[in-house]
């Protein structure tokens, strides 16, 4: 994740155009530990209808918000600490991370930060009330005006037994770009093929699988120089980091991890300028990351969507996508091997 980007709510984390999906450092403090919901808000049953006000609240929710541009993700958990509400927030971009004010009462909830929190020179706020199973609110847009966003409980994706794996699907056979999109047709696009090797040279948008996945393992190779920045996202949702330039920042932004959430355990050395791979296996909501042969996230469950995700509908299949805005990477020898259905 890049720096030096600041998170701003319902004002820059909706503007997409206007913002980097890499996220600022000065919420490197802010990371969300491992929560001990399950996903399903409310009291045993998840029935919020039946739960006490706050208690409904309590849970991992996937967020969308409508604007007149379109449709844009966040996610949210909210918890109890010393007896009181609080909220874990992931925006349009940037790492999860505390929200100052949080008020529950009478089946509504507010949460939000002042002006200037932060170095935010906006503040905001959202306000919403339970419908049903869902949150439904209103937050500040452009100019003031109201846009609507909703939630809704993560979904478990609990499997009931290990997958059969399906035929390899290559993605990048060094021919050329056929099987990808760009994020943004409008955007300046970098991408190209050049000996075999796929090559990003910014400013460029995100590329994007045109083939969509549930569960599967992925392959892929790449090399990051010296002081470079860019992620694989699985599922257009979750952003395996690949990086040399977060030394300073928290594990989970380093290297393999799951940006601001899942932390790799051992971490490599760093070899910047050298050909390198990830092996990850995804099923359901929970993830195994191998670099270079060593595995060094196993088996761990992925709380939410990360910065820069393409939506929140996780119970959804999505694509591999690469990201391309900060710095020069190459990428090879990229396949998918889907789930049997």
């Amino acid at each position: 994740m890049k720096r030096n980007v600041i998170l701003i709510l319902a004002v820059a984390l909706l503007a997409p155009a206007a913002f980097s999906q890499k996220a600022s450092n000065s919420l490197a403090g802010c990371l969300l530990c491992a929560p001990a919901w399950t996903g399903v808000p409310g009291q045993p049953g998840g029935n919020p209808q039946g739960s006490a006000p706050v208690d409904a609240f309590l849970g991992r929710w996937d967020i969308t918000v409508t604007t007149p541009s379109g449709e844009f993700p966040s996610w949210i958990e909210i918890s109890l600490r010393d007896g009181k509400p609080a909220v874990e927030m992931v925006g349009r971009s940037g790492n999860a991370f505390p929200v100052p004010r949080v008020e529950i009462q009478n089946g509504r909830i507010e949460f939000g930060a002042p002006e200037g929190f932060q170095g935010r020179k906006n503040g905001f706020l959202f306000t919403g009330r339970l419908e049903g199973h869902r949150i439904v609110g209103t937050t500040a847009g452009r100019g003031g005006a109201p846009w609507q966003w909703s939630a809704v409980p993560v979904p478990r994706l609990d499997r009931g037994a290990p997958p059969g794996w399906g035929q390899p699907v290559p993605l990048f056979d060094g021919k050329d770009l056929s099987n990808w999109r760009p994020q943004n047709p409008a955007a300046d696009n970098g991408w190209s093929v050049e000996e075999g090797i796929m090559t990003n040279r910014p400013p460029s948008t995100n590329l994007v699988s045109r083939q969509q996945f549930t569960d599967f393992k992925l392959h892929v190779e790449f090399n990051c120089p010296r002081s470079c920045n860019s992620g694989v996202y699985l599922r257009g949702r979750y952003e395996v980091q690949i990086e040399d330039d977060s030394i300073s920042e928290p594990p989970s932004h380093h290297m393999g991890g799951i940006y601001g959430f899942l932390a790799p355990e051992p971490e490599m050395p760093r070899t910047p300028g050298e050909w390198q791979s990830f092996d990850i296996t995804l099923v359901g909501r929970r993830v195994t990351v191998v670099q270079n042969g060593r595995t060094i996230i196993k088996d761990r469950e992925i709380p939410g969507i990360t910065g820069g995700a393409l939506d929140s509908h996780e119970e959804l299949p999505g694509p591999i996508y690469l990201q391309g805005d900060h710095g020069s990477l190459s990428f090879r020898n990229i396949v998918v091997t889907p789930a049997k259905e």
